[in-house]
């Protein structure tokens, strides 16, 4: 199948949906997904391959939402560095939906993590071609600079896991389930840490046990690729939201950039209406809501039935990620594309040269909240460059730098999280909701925004005609 076709941006902008004599908008297919995020972009994609005509209106001037592509100059990157998952099922299907080859779009790598201390220390995790679980208890039991009783320790964790099913009720703070489980602070620091800042974002000091467990599970259970890396080779608006649009065009719907939503109309009935946007409105029998949680609160308290859920959605927290691009001379690469640092504010370093062949642009990643969120920009690339050159004091100063600071990039995963998520629907008919902020079961991350997009559609399509 061929891969995705490059359309301009402008394509998006130039051509509008039908008018009314009136000066209002018409939607024949009467469904409106408000928000051009992974999570709106999937439910609309949905909708149209099954024949359906969805409007999709983002306020943005770009598709993507919080994982998008900007530009610096010449250099084109994306607002964080994201890491898949090969058991990111949703990800995947989408992909077929729209005929896109998994190889077009991402590098299937076997799970290959080196930890790196500044003092010297490496701590390596890395699969073997082996059945599921046995490919991972082999990474375990064969990681590098761990002592055999933190190697047994971490086995006998994951062992109890899948006895209980890789869940815990009530929920607890993994710190305290690792302590709980005997786990010491070797494993701790050089394996569970690393892998809850990657997996979840949040200090193991208020993360939720389920939510790492359930990621482990999809690491263990099933089939050997569910615990592939998958990275992005390509800018991620060219991964799924520019194919996604060009798709649901293709099927006769819509995508708009810089069109806001200001307000839901809801009838006598008690049902959805249409939607008003700056000086027009939009009639629709079925909305999607598929924005970040305040701005679907901000459309959600203007009613009385959805109020209570308003306020929920609120009260959830969000997480800063810093993301430092480097360009360096050519000849400047690590020993692999992606290295962990165990006791530096850097948490993650990833090179680009040996991800797509650009040689020399590095990324260093800070996720989760700490003392480097109230930092100028300066000081806060010195904090990068400081953590860089401790790692690897032989490297030269970096040619130039790019900073990019999302400060509500990605949820909380804490023992609060669970209880604040939303499902997809709601107390008014036709309006529904989409997002990784959604109850997915899953953290914050694009599989829980593509499958909570893929379940509302679903859900969509199974309502009567009003």
């Amino acid at each position: 199948m061929p891969g995705p076709t490059q359309r301009s941006r402008a394509a998006f902008l130039s051509r509008p949906p039908n008018h009314t004599a009136g000066g209002a908008r018409t939607n024949p297919d009467g469904i409106v997904v408000i928000g051009g995020g992974w999570a709106g972009l999937a439910a609309a994609a949905e909708l149209a391959r099954h024949g359906r005509k969805p409007v999709v209106l983002e306020a943005g001037r770009s598709l993507g939402g919080r994982a998008r592509t900007l530009r610096f100059g010449p250099l084109v990157v994306d607002n964080g560095q994201h890491l898949l998952l090969g058991a990111y099922r949703s990800v995947l299907s989408m992909l077929q939906t729209l005929g896109i080859p998994e190889r077009e779009v991402f590098r299937r790598t076997a799970l290959e993590l080196t930890m790196k201390s500044t003092l010297g220390a490496e701590v390596r995790l890395q699969t073997r071609r082996l059945p599921a679980p046995l490919h991972l208890l082999w990474a375990l039991a064969s990681t590098g600079d761990l002592s055999m009783s933190a190697r047994l320790a971490a086995l006998r964790l994951l062992r109890r896991a899948r006895r209980a099913r890789f869940d815990v009720r009530p929920d607890i703070a993994l710190s305290y389930y690792l302590r709980r489980c005997g786990q010491p602070a070797e494993t701790t620091r050089a394996l569970w840490q690393p892998l809850c800042r990657a997996a979840l974002g949040t200090p193991i000091e208020r993360a939720s046990t389920r939510l790492f467990l359930h990621v482990l599970r999809d690491l263990l259970v099933g089939r050997r690729a569910q615990s592939d890396l998958l990275l992005p080779i390509r800018p991620l608006v060219d991964c799924l939201p520019r194919p996604a649009a060009e798709f649901i065009e293709a099927h006769g719907g819509s995508v708009r950039v810089g069109t806001r939503v200001h307000t839901i109309d809801v009838g006598d009935d008690g049902a959805v209406t249409g939607v008003q946007l700056r000086d027009q409105t939009l009639s629709a029998r079925q909305v999607l809501i598929a924005t970040a949680p305040e701005a679907a609160a901000m459309l959600l308290r203007d009613h009385n039935a959805t109020a209570d859920l308003a306020s929920r959605l609120e009260r959830i927290e969000l997480h800063p990620v810093y993301t430092l691009y480097l360009e360096y001379p050519s000849t400047v690469e690590l020993p692999q594309v992606l290295v962990g640092v165990l006791d530096g504010t850097v948490q993650w370093l990833v090179d680009h040269g040996r991800l797509n062949g650009r040689r020399g642009l590095l990324a260093a990643v800070i996720g989760g909240p700490g003392a480097h969120t109230l930092l100028s920009n300066d000081a806060l690339t010195s904090l990068f460059l400081a953590d860089i050159a401790r790692l690897y004091p032989d490297w030269p100063a970096p040619l130039s730098t790019h900073l990019i600071r999302e400060k509500r990039a990605t949820l909380a995963a804490t023992t609060e999280l669970e209880a604040l998520r939303p499902r997809s629907i709601t107390p008014i008919k036709g309006l529904w909701l989409a997002g990784d902020y959604t109850s997915a079961g899953y953290p914050s991350s694009l599989e829980a925004a593509v499958r909570s997009g893929i379940v509302a559609a679903r859900r969509i399509l199974r309502e009567p005609p009003r």
